[in-house]
């Protein structure tokens, strides 16, 4: 299913989409066991097994965004968002601590589930894990990096440009046996933002009917296979939705053009929601 980028999907046709994903989702949270094919990572924790993640490469992250915001973001702001990815995952009472050998102590949570992270020598020198009481592939991290003053409900292209650069130097996607085609994400961490056709899935706010990017009097809007993580042209998303952290937030994800040159730092990044008037 393909939509020229020069005109805007239907309503119907998008409310399509949106059941048939969480049809497939609600189908893949209930199948017993992931297909073998795919592979997927094991991850080592404690005994709960919690979606805990590296403090250095965190730090790393930040530091990142200390050298490149100059370029991308001067006027930015850095924090780190947790998400859900399995249906039933609650993150209004989670709890976030950072662990060493000979510590632990909670990070501060945002209502918007956002929070800094503290710089700390003794976490690095303990080569500490930032971790959240939660499973395994039960929710998922972003960093979130927004410029002040822009308009409700939009974003601007070189925040996200530095948000995909960050997160992966971070290493924050949740694990690495993704939908299929975009499996070639972990390949190259270094380059992969810069790719033109970079598939480095992004979530929005709520549930979304159209994304656009205005550079002044230049609009386009994404065809339908940018958002929805491709979902729309996946004939077999009922087994691929196990693999990806988008699992339970298909309806709002979409990808950008990281890697396009003709598309400047400060182009604006649209949303229209689908529980926004007609």
């Amino acid at each position: 299913m393909w939509i020229s980028s020069s005109c805007c999907p239907s309503r119907t046709l998008t409310w399509a989409v949106v059941i048939a994903l969480a049809a497939a989702s609600s189908a893949a949270c209930a199948q017993d066991k992931p297909r073998v094919a795919l592979p997927y990572v094991t991850v080592t924790g404690t005994s709960s097994d919690p979606v805990e993640k590296s403090y250095r490469k965190m730090v790393h992250g930040m530091d990142f965004f200390e050298r490149a915001r100059a370029a991308l973001a001067p006027n930015a702001t850095l924090r780190f968002k947790l998400l859900p990815r399995k249906r039933g995952t609650h993150l209004d009472d989670i709890v976030l601590e950072v662990i060493g050998s000979t510590f632990a102590y909670e990070v501060p949570i945002a209502a918007d589930r956002t929070f800094v992270l503290p710089r700390d020598p003794k976490a690095l020198r303990e080569d500490a894990v930032v971790s959240p009481n939660r499973k395994r592939l039960s929710m998922t991290w972003r960093t979130e990096i927004r410029t002040p003053g822009l308009p409700p409900g939009s974003r601007r292209l070189g925040d996200l440009r530095l948000e995909c650069l960050v997160g992966m130097e971070a290493d924050l996607v949740s694990n690495n046996g993704p939908i299929a085609r975009i499996a070639d994400l972990f390949t190259d961490n270094k380059r992969y933002c810069e790719r033109k056709e970079a598939k480095y899935l992004f979530f929005a706010e709520r549930p979304l009917f159209s994304v656009t990017l205005v550079d002044g009097a230049r609009r386009e809007v994404l065809p339908i296979d940018q958002l929805y993580a491709m979902a729309s042209d996946d004939p077999g998303l009922e087994q691929d939705l196990p693999f990806c952290d988008c699992e339970m937030l298909v309806d709002r994800t979409y990808f950008l053009p990281l890697g396009d040159p003709s598309w400047p730092n400060d182009t604006r990044v649209e949303f229209e929601y689908m529980d926004d008037g007609p």
